[in-house]
């Protein structure tokens, strides 16, 4: 059974820091693509960022870049989501989620999300 655990979110004042981790089991960690998506009151879900099995390759939403870096470590099967300067606007529920690398499928595996508020 899979399963990606969040963790790290709370409230903060906007200008601070927090880390978001997610710890998987149930699958081959480092056979996938780890991405972090967030989902504001009244608003779709949002892709944040993502990196890519190895580490070599990550993505991320404009609206984050230079704020937020994504990383992972995969001797602990963790994905983590560092996010400094935040505002207002990143309050949301924060999700981890699991795409199969080198799969055309999209992201198959979901955690139960973390919330982080961010308040002025």
């Amino acid at each position: 059974q899979v399963r990606l655990v969040e963790s790290g979110g709370g409230l903060v004042q906007a200008g601070d820091s927090l880390r978001l981790s997610c710890a998987a089991s149930g699958l081959t960690f480092s056979s996938y693509t780890m991405g972090w998506f967030r989902r504001a009151p009244r608003k779709e879900r949002d892709f944040v960022a993502s990196i890519t099995w190895s580490g070599g390759s990550t993505y991320y939403a404009d609206s984050v870049k230079g704020r937020f870096t994504i990383s992972r470590d995969n001797a602990k099967n963790t994905v983590y989501l560092q996010m400094n300067s935040l505002k207002p606007e990143d309050t949301a529920v924060y999700y981890c989620a699991a795409q199969p690398g080198g799969s055309s499928e999209g992201y198959i595996y979901w955690g139960q999300g973390t919330q982080v508020t961010a308040s002025s």
